[in-house]
């Protein structure tokens, strides 16, 4: 009887941390979701709602290291003033990896469709869960 206990305990155990990933991962979409509509109105604060609002979020891109929220959102700003520059924004997510249980990394690919010529790439995200929101707090995007 024991072992039957046992056995249910660790069940009910992984069931409870496989649920609770599960969840993580439709929330962490849920902001990429937001995002790919905010980019997709050129709403380039709405975009940025998705990260988080510190000195400390990085930015790696093609032009290198972009340290601070404010710095992030000039960065977008000037390399997409209008929104022939933004365009239709879609993403291709490949794999969300939990990393510790407040953080994830995401591989994925994005697609820019525009009239001045579309623009694709791939990303690395790092999230983490603040003040139980799930944001960016690390993006290298080529």
């Amino acid at each position: 009887m024991k072992k039957i206990l046992v056995l249910f305990c660790l069940i009910s155990a992984f069931s409870g941390f496989s649920q609770n990933e599960e969840q993580d991962k439709k929330d962490i979409q849920a902001v990429l979701k937001a995002q790919r509509i905010a980019w997709s109105k050129h709403d380039m604060e709405g975009y940025m709602e998705g990260y988080w609002k510190s000195d400390s979020l990085k930015f790696y891109g093609k032009n290198g290291l972009t340290l601070g929220w404010e710095n992030t959102l000039e960065r977008y700003e000037k390399s997409y003033p209008t929104d022939e520059h933004t365009g239709k924004l879609s993403y291709k997510i490949n794999d969300i990896t939990k990393i510790s249980d407040d953080a994830y990394y995401v591989l994925g690919e994005y697609h820019i469709k525009r009239e001045l010529g579309n623009a694709d790439g791939i990303f690395m995200l790092v999230f983490r869960k603040i003040n139980g929101e799930w944001k960016i707090v690390a993006d290298t995007s080529c």
